[in-house]
């Protein structure tokens, strides 16, 4: 069995005139929360849906799960998916409308998967409300407990935070980590950098149709040779700091964050780090953390 769950090959994807992806190439591994990143336009919600099995490329392949989407039936009981904007029929409570739909995916004891998704997601309450009368919240929660019912190896997320409120959203991001802890392969695509950088071990920038970047995490973020200390209280020398063995530049930030870069080739992280915190510790600098690299954010907007 292969260790990729998605593998996307010079993808390309037109509607008319218009190329929405442009020879894109991805490998996702089991087993890993993997985000799709980009402006509006750049092409996510489009590959989103050639992963799905939505839309063929019109040019490269796609595999998922080692099988083509597009075969009718290959991903039954494979994948789970949440569309950016699922909506739910009308004429339906919650617990019965959960229970058809397992029962169409040939799922066993449909009202206790029903029940079991509807508890994950945290929304029991539900289970005999119309479906007309959810609000948006608790809609986007019907369509994402719909998507784990069976416990899928594979679950695809469009925005599945977006427009929910700050509790939700994290028992959402938690369900995730629950996910991942049982080797769930997760795809996110999703405008809220923080929560991807929290919650992926690798991801995908796209701009424009094409891809910018592809790594994990930690390469997307640490690209350079560079980190972050948060200052407490006291008197940064500048001029000091860069003349430690290592360091390239030293800058603040505000009058808080002081930014280094040094030299990675010749020094090893860790040491230069070390040296720094040491010195101003040694002057009388109070620190409160330091981190390695940059911010996702960062390198998105670098990219885009």
């Amino acid at each position: 069995m292969s260790e990729r769950a998605i593998e996307i090959l010079e993808a390309t994807r037109r509607f008319g005139t218009k190329v929405a992806v442009d020879g894109v190439s991805l490998s996702i591994h089991r087993g890993e929360v993997y985000g799709l990143i980009g402006p509006n336009g750049a092409g996510k919600t489009t590959t989103f849906s050639m992963m799905c099995g939505y839309l063929r490329p019109t040019r490269g392949t796609v595999r998922v799960m080692g099988v083509d989407p597009f075969v009718d039936g290959a991903l039954k009981g494979k994948m789970g998916v949440l569309p950016q904007d699922a909506m739910l029929p009308g004429g339906w409570k919650v617990g019965p409308l959960l229970m058809y739909w397992a029962r169409l995916s040939g799922l066993e004891a449909p009202e206790k998967e029903a029940r079991t998704s509807l508890e994950r997601v945290g929304l029991m309450e539900a289970w005999g409300v119309d479906t007309h009368a959810l609000s948006h919240g608790m809609a986007k929660r019907a369509a994402l407990a719909q998507a784990l019912m069976g416990r899928p190896p594979l679950v695809l997320l469009d925005e599945p935070t977006a427009g929910l409120d700050p509790r939700i959203a994290n028992q959402v991001r938690q369900v995730i980590r629950e996910m991942k802890d049982q080797h769930t392969t997760v795809v996110v695509s999703s405008h809220n950098l923080q929560e991807l950088e929290q919650l992926c071990d690798a991801a995908a920038i796209l701009d424009r149709g094409k891809l910018a970047q592809a790594g994990t995490m930690a390469e997307l973020t640490a690209q350079g040779a560079e980190f972050r200390v948060q200052v407490a209280r006291g008197t940064v020398i500048i001029p000091e700091l860069q003349a430690l063995p290592g360091v390239t530049s030293a800058r603040m930030e505000g009058e808080t964050l002081l930014h280094i870069r040094f030299d990675g080739q010749a020094h090893r992280p860790e040491e230069v780090i070390s040296r720094v915190v040491g010195h101003l510790l040694q002057t009388g600098v109070l620190i409160l953390g330091v981190s390695q690299g940059r911010r996702l954010e960062e390198r998105v907007l670098q990219l885009t």
